[in-house]
Formats: C-alpha cells, structure tokens, sequence
C-alpha cells in the first residue's frame, strides 16, 4: 500500500474538516455530534459493502473516501470537546495491532490463522480485564443475524459448539417440526427466531458469511422476479391475472433466462 508522500493529501482532507467545522464553515458540518452522524455513517458503511459486493473496484475507493470522512469528522468533533485527537486514534490502533501480533512483533508462534484468531480474543480479553461474558462486548445495534453469527462464533470459540454438522442439521429439523407445531402467533413468532438462529449456526459451521448468502439470495430473486414483470409487458399480459401454475411457469422461465445471461 502506497503512503501519501508526506501525508499531504491527508492532511489537507483534516484540514478540509477543521475549516467546514470553523466559525466561518459549513452550517451543516458545524451543528453535526457523534449522534447525529450515527444515521450516515451507517449508511456509508453499508455503501462500501455495496460496493464491495459488485466488485467495481473505483466505486470502492469512492465509497472508502466518504467513509474516511466521517471518520475524521467524528475525531474532530472529538477533538474540539477535548475527548481524543487524531493522534491518540491513530496511536491506540497502531498499539493495538502490535499487541495482539506476538508472533509478528514479538517473539510469539502460531500454526495457522485459526490459531492468531483464538490468540486475539485470549489477548482482547485479557486487555479488557472486567469483561464477565465472551458475549459482552457484541454490539447489540448490528443487524439480528449479524449478531447472531456473531454471538455464535465467541461461543463456539470457547468450545460451545456441536461436535459435528449433522447434529446442528438434526437439530434444524427438530425446529421445523416445532414451528409447524407452534400454535399462536406469540409461539410460532418465537419457534421461528429459533429456526433463524438454527440456521445462522449452520452458516457459521459451514464458514459463510449469513448477510452475504441472503444478500446474493435477494439479488438473484430480484433479477428473476423483474424478468417476469419483462415477459408479461412483452406478452401484453397482467402477471396478477395468472395462476399460481401459470406464474410458476413464468418463473422457471424467469430462472432460467437469468442463468444463461450469468
């Protein structure tokens, strides 16, 4: 990775910030706090995935540029009502990063990647020193099944885990038959949480990413789904006035045509 020499373009992107935030700034940027930016900064989070996913690599370094902004944009406000400043950021994380690779930086072995990733946690936890539950420190604010996969993998860090995947697929039938048993909306609302979560801790078992496989699922149905809407425009037919049997059809149809494109 290439530094900028003398870190001119980073500075001028800080001193970018520091004018919007001055007495003769930006209105917007200088009635902005760590909340209020919550919203957007989240939103350039899932922008960068977006990008990420559809592999347009200069809408990446875009959508990275936008998040750096709010990143340096929270540190000035920081800044300004004296909590940290930009080089107590970047200090802590160079610290960090250090510190938690003993067989880099120090003089610390380790067999595979699985076991720098077992290494890290025993590190972060001993770093942490109160910390009562592995499961403490998972932000609640990320998406359920987010925190799910999450939740899943600290526990089977610490060996809560099945001891192979046919129990956790075994115990995906077990919680259909539950649900399809479940009576009341109260009962069948809980019984199918725990068929999520069922099915979280295969994708977790299996090494996938959760949001991924039903971010891919979501695209795949989308293109099939307006494929049809295409063919009933282009056949001058209502695609609510089909049967179910008709639509099905359709959709095989649908499936098939977005195959062939790739």
């Amino acid at each position: 990775m290439d530094i900028p020499e003398n870190m001119e373009e980073f500075s001028a992107l800080v001193e970018i910030i520091s004018t919007l935030r001055g007495p003769d700034g930006c209105p917007w940027d200088r009635k902005q706090t760590h909340r209020s930016l919550r919203p957007t900064f989240l939103q350039e989070c899932y922008e960068v995935l977006a990008a990420l996913d559809s592999g347009d690599t200069a809408a990446l370094g875009e959508e990275l540029g936008d998040l750096l902004l709010h990143i340096v944009l929270q540190v000035q406000i920081a800044s300004e009502a004296g909590e940290f400043k930009l080089g107590d950021v970047v200090k802590g994380i160079c610290e960090k990063l250090v510190r938690r690779h003993p067989h880099v930086f120090g003089s610390g072995e380790v067999l595979d990647a699985d076991e720098v990733i077992r290494n890290w946690a025993d590190l972060k936890k001993a770093e942490k020193g109160t910390e009562q539950s592995v499961l403490e420190s998972v932000p609640e604010e990320l998406p359920a099944l987010s925190y799910s996969q999450e939740v899943q993998h600290r526990a089977a860090q610490v060996g809560f885990d099945w001891e192979d995947d046919d129990g956790v697929i075994d115990k995906l039938t077990e919680e259909v038959r539950e649900f399809r048993e479940a009576q009341g909306q109260e009962q069948r609302t809980q019984e199918y949480g725990d068929l999520l979560f069922t099915l979280v801790n295969i994708a977790r078992r299996q090494g996938m990413d959760l949001e991924t496989a039903l971010r891919e699922a979501n695209r795949k149905f989308y293109l099939r789904f307006t494929r049809m809407e295409e063919v009933c425009r282009e056949r001058g037919i209502s695609f609510g006035d089909l049967s179910f049997d008709e639509q099905n059809t359709l959709w095989e149809e649908a499936k098939k045509a977005v195959q062939e494109q790739g």
